[in-house]
């Protein structure tokens, strides 16, 4: 029997990407075991690896030191509102720049995408003046408003859109639907590859948004987890095992809801990559 060649290509390419993943995953366990040290080991040189005998109890100190539940909630309601009201306002927008011929079409969407090459921090004083006006400073509304509508999303539902057969609107129309009609009964249910990859997108950016919570709101109890977890650190001193226990937990729903629906989300960004 004929000994089979070794690929060293593809060994490479493994090697290069158990790498990568080690890389990646380092800091999310280094962030596990602190959470289950004293101070004292979490600070001490050399540094400790793993700590002597695990202390879970700085996952319920999390709770005693800042309204961590209440975060919680401000966190999960902002994200899910900007979530739905996106995937909404995108895929609407979407579906008109891509099936829809009307006058200015590619000027106004060359000018919807000329907003993501703008850094999002030119955008924080004229929102912040704007929330400021409306008087909803220091409020839950004030956290997710900005934040309702999406330049990348819009584009990136736009090549789902485009992608459609055009057949499927020929015979909706054949049967006298409007362009509500398509979008809401055909062509919105056959994008659900991309609508989960832009809804776990935009809950990613939502949950770990840190600026405009920490600028727009001074208020622990209307804090979102990234911005509250921020209280944690002290001026002259800071409790790393809290902190890091408090990290673990605000990231556990994103890592639940990435495993939940990962097929769906890589499928939805290779499909985007082939259609682009």
């Amino acid at each position: 029997m004929k000994s089979k060649k070794v690929n060293w290509g593809h060994v490479i390419v493994f090697i290069i990407l158990i790498l990568c993943m080690i890389v990646t995953l380092l800091p999310f366990v280094w962030m596990i075991l602190t959470s289950l040290k004293t101070q004292a080991e979490s600070i001490c040189i050399p540094l400790k690896i793993f700590p002597e005998k695990p202390l879970f109890s700085n996952y319920a100190a999390v709770f005693t030191k800042i309204p961590f539940a209440k975060m919680y909630l401000n966190t999960a309601v902002t994200s899910t509102v900007i979530v739905v009201v996106q995937l909404i306002l995108c895929s609407m927008a979407a579906y008109a720049f891509g099936r829809i011929k009307f006058p200015g079409r590619n000027i106004i969407f060359g000018t919807l995408l000329a907003v993501l090459m703008v850094p999002s921090s030119f955008f924080i004083l004229p929102q912040y003046l704007m929330i400021q006006k409306m008087g909803l400073l220091n409020t839950i509304p004030a956290l997710f408003i900005p934040g309702l509508f999406s330049a990348f999303g819009t584009f990136l539902m736009r090549q789902f859109f485009m992608a459609l057969p055009n057949e499927l609107e020929d015979a909706a129309r054949i049967d006298g639907c409007n362009h509500f009609m398509i979008f809401s009964r055909i062509m919105f249910p056959l994008v659900k590859p991309g609508l989960v990859a832009l809804a776990i997108l935009t809950l990613r950016s939502a949950w770990n948004d840190l600026m405009w919570p920490m600028i727009v709101n001074t208020s622990p109890e209307k804090m979102t987890l990234s911005a509250g977890l921020s209280y944690l650190q002290g001026q002259y001193a800071t409790d790393y095992p809290v902190m890091m226990a408090g990290a673990v937990l605000a990231v556990l729903p994103l890592l639940i809801l990435f495993a939940l629906f990962q097929k769906q989300f890589i499928e939805g960004i290779a499909l985007q990559g082939i259609k682009g």
